[in-house]
Parts: structure tokens; C-alpha cells; sequence
């Protein structure tokens, strides 16, 4: 049997609407001024609509600010009792809150269920990886909002997660230094953060990748 965690109230309608008074016009406006402001004339052809696709990119760059939109995460009875690590990995990209620049990367992502507990539907971790990355984020509290979310979604009945993020953030290799902006971030739970043979072997299943 399969259950599904999601939010009671679905509106459809983006965020940007229900979390501001602010309209769409008056976003436009705004980013008339910023381009203004940078010496741009938003009034030439190729700008025209520009403030138009940004605010329509925002919505969909920033959805994980719209509790409508959380995924589903589906869930199974763990009837096989298995105890053993389950392994996922996949690509997230985000935007740092520091200069709303974008950093992404790769996430690798491991738990084992409890005996008695429910496993995940392994196609929502990456749902929920893309949730979680779609707001303004520090790299540190994504890690924190990705397990904090598939636990949720299991009643804290698991036996430990693990999470590395390695991203790149191009707000300091395209401002600033310019330098190469690799960051590598784990999180660990449960038996993860107690045994060290486990942190072992998952951080062998990464090299493998």
C-alpha cells in the first residue's frame, strides 16, 4: 500500500501572487528600473519583454516558496524488512542568497529504513532535492531541507540519512575573485552520523558514481 504526504490546499496559483500585494505590473516596473539603473534602455526591441519572462521565471525558479506546489512523496510499506542502504544521486540547481546568483551541482543521497518503517519512491528524492533548491538557499540549509523533508515524509521512522552536495557557485567565479567556486557540503543522521564504517561506504558509492 502506497500513501501520499502532500498539501491539503491546492489553489494552483503562483506564488509570487499569494505571498505579495505585489502585481505583475508593478514587478515589470521594477525590473525597468534595475535595467535602467545598469544603463540599459528597456524600451529597445530586445528588452521589450524581458521584465515580462523574468517575472514568469521567477516563478518557476522560486516554487519552493509555494506550499501548492510541495511534491508528493510516495511512500511503501517496507514489507522485504530491508535494512540496507538505499542510494541516489541526481543534479540541483539553486540560487544563493548572498547575490541571488545561481550555484548547482550534484547531490548524493543515502538512507536506511527501519525494519517496521516505509521506504520512499526513489523518483521523489529528486522531486523533493528540486522543491527545496527552488528559493533563495545557502548550500548548508538545502542539505538541512532535503533530509528534513523526506523525514517528515517517513514519520522520522528511519534509521539514518545522508546528504553530500557538491555545487559551484558562479557568484564567485563570475564576481569577486573569479576563482573556481567549488563547495562541498555534507549532512548526516542517525547511524550515518554514529558509525563511521557507514559514512565510509557511502562516501565509496560517491566515488563510484
Amino acid at each position: 500500500m502506497e500513501t501520499f504526504t502532500s498539501d491539503p490546499q491546492d489553489t494552483g496559483r503562483p506564488l509570487i501572487q499569494q505571498a505579495s500585494p505585489v502585481t505583475d505590473e508593478q514587478l515589470q516596473d521594477a525590473i525597468r528600473t534595475v535595467l535602467k539603473a545598469i544603463g540599459e534602455d528597456p524600451t529597445r526591441e530586445g528588452l521589450v519583454d524581458t521584465p515580462d519572462r523574468i517575472v514568469r521565471m521567477w516563478r518557476e525558479l522560486f516554487r519552493g516558496y509555494d506550499p501548492t506546489q510541495k511534491p508528493k512523496i510516495t511512500t511503501f510499506e517496507n514489507d522485504a524488512h530491508n535494512t540496507e542502504m538505499v542510494f541516489d544521486t541526481g543534479d540541483f540547481y539553486s540560487m544563493c542568497e548572498h547575490h541571488c546568483m545561481p550555484f548547482f551541482g550534484q547531490y548524493y543521497f543515502a538512507y536506511i529504513p527501519q525494519d517496521d518503517g516505509r521506504i520512499l519512491g526513489i523518483s521523489k528524492i529528486a522531486r523533493v532535492v528540486g522543491y527545496c533548491s527552488a528559493r533563495l538557499q545557502l548550500q548548508e540549509r538545502l542539505a538541512h531541507d532535503i533530509i528534513e523533508m523526506l523525514s517528515d515524509a517517513l514519520d522520522n521512522q528511519v534509521q539514518g540519512f545522508a546528504i553530500v552536495l557538491k555545487g559551484m557557485h558562479t557568484c564567485k567565479t563570475m564576481r569577486g575573485v573569479k576563482n573556481k567556486g567549488n563547495m562541498c557540503v555534507s549532512y548526516f543522521t542517525g547511524v550515518f552520523r554514529t558509525n563511521p564504517s557507514l559514512r565510509e561506504e557511502f562516501y565509496h558509492m560517491i566515488d563510484m558514481q
